[in-house]
């Protein structure tokens, strides 16, 4: 790999990445009915507005789940694909779709990953912190986490749901995303946040 392809790899990580976690973070917010009058909200709502106001006139939402979102984060993690791939020489498979699929669920499973560790760093750091940040991530995160408290028996006010939640990811991550990755034929280093 020459010098030239890996810094345009770099860049289209980097860029693309970083436009891609916008894009799922809004999906997620959204999930979640959020609150969009938090300045980091509103932040990814302006980043995502302008593609995504066009998609929702053909893809309508449906159950509360807002689909135009989701299928713009897969058409991100496609274009990422196809241009890594043709950087490096290689004509994009029909797998191309399956690869962003893989690579968008390995993306929200990172995202509660590191969204659970900040929360539980800052609950040591600053506990009761009204740190936008940290609203935005706490509400990204009660839905998944709430199920788990609840089958947790009472500890003497010693929360170790998060233990049992980062169990969970990481064994979703072995099965689920490592094995459709394995499964499809996807080559290591190609989707972001593979």
């Amino acid at each position: 790999m020459t010098p030239l392809t890996q810094v345009g790899m770099l860049v289209i990580n980097t860029l693309v990445g970083l436009y891609l976690l916008v894009v799922v973070l809004r999906f997620l917010l959204q999930l979640v009915r959020a609150d969009f009058y938090n300045p980091i909200s509103q932040f990814i709502v302006k980043a995502t507005n302008p593609p995504l106001l066009p998609l929702r006139k053909f893809i309508p939402g449906w159950g509360g789940i807002d689909i135009a979102s989701l299928v713009l984060a897969l058409l991100v993690q496609a274009i990422a694909i196809v241009l890594i791939l043709l950087l490096n020489g290689i004509q994009p498979p029909i797998q191309v779709a399956i690869w962003a699929v893989i690579g968008v669920l390995s993306l929200v499973l990172k995202i509660y990953f590191w969204g659970l560790l900040i929360t539980v760093i800052a609950s040591w750091i600053a506990p009761n912190s009204y740190n936008p940040a940290l609203i935005l991530i706490n509400q990204i995160l009660e839905p998944a986490i709430k199920p788990v408290r609840k089958l947790m028996p009472d500890m003497g006010g010693i929360d170790i749901s998060p233990i049992i939640a980062f169990l969970l990811i990481q064994v979703l991550e072995i099965l689920v995303v490592k094995g459709l990755a394995q499964m499809s034929g996807m080559p290591s280093g190609l989707v972001l946040g593979i």
